[in-house]
């Protein structure tokens, strides 16, 4: 297995990984002008993209995705509740749907709260072993945070849906499984995000101070600490939804 991560504006954070014996591969929350980094990328490692995945639809960046996907000949591929929301064709996915890139294997979680089509992505490389490797968690858990839930509106009940996706989705995997975020310290995503871009299920639920909350708690913290809202998110999110 290959593993790349791209360090973007705004501080996000993209992935590229897959199976380079099968030639496969994935590309994850691509940032637009990064569409070139994965082509060339893809042409080092000798591999195919197969799949480009948004983790949702983003409101502080322009997406890469679409022409990247274009541009490659590959599916682009958004939560299937977003099937009335964009104007273009992509393709849906679904929770608990496995997508096959050779020997790895990546598991769709629909975890909502920071946005009702939020998704995480759970991998595993058969090849070293059947437990998961590591998990894509996108603008839903962060080193040292959580996603900011206002984005949809319904603050309230959207940190609420947060919770229970990160307790019932993420917390309930191996302590072993590593995380890797949508974004690092610098994004407006979320509040007091570590500038590390990785970490563990297990060092998380130890350090994370908002996982260690109740849920009252929880949506209170989270309510109270929200950034301001990204620069012309409207015609950013108006723009990755292709209208």
């Amino acid at each position: 297995m290959f593993f790349k991560q791209l360090a973007s504006k705004e501080s996000s954070l993209s992935y590229f990984f897959g199976c380079g014996g099968k030639g496969k591969a994935v590309a994850v929350d691509v940032v637009a002008g990064d569409e070139e980094w994965f082509i060339a990328e893809a042409k080092a490692a000798n591999v195919t993209i197969n799949y480009v995945i948004d983790t949702h639809v983003h409101a502080d960046h322009y997406s890469g995705g679409r022409k990247l996907a274009e541009m490659v000949g590959a599916p682009y591929c958004l939560h299937e509740a977003n099937r009335s929301r964009v104007t273009f064709p992509f393709e849906p996915l679904t929770d608990g749907r496995i997508l096959d890139i050779g020997n790895v294997k990546v598991e769709v979680l629909h975890t909502p709260g920071h946005t009702p089509d939020s998704v995480c992505l759970l991998v595993t490389d058969i090849r070293r072993g059947e437990a998961p490797w590591f998990v894509v968690t996108g603008d839903t858990l962060f080193v040292g945070a959580a996603g900011r839930p206002d984005l949809a509106g319904r603050e309230v009940e959207m940190a609420g849906v947060l919770h229970d996706s990160i307790h019932s989705r993420l917390l309930s995997l191996p302590d072993a499984v590593e995380i890797f975020p949508g974004h690092q310290a610098g994004s407006v995503c979320g509040a007091g995000l570590s500038g590390k871009p990785s970490s563990t299920i297990g060092f998380e639920k130890r350090w994370n101070p908002m996982l260690s909350m109740d849920k009252a708690v929880f949506i209170a913290a989270l309510t109270a600490e929200i950034p301001p809202k990204p620069a012309e998110m409207e015609r950013i999110v108006a723009t990755n939804l292709g209208k």
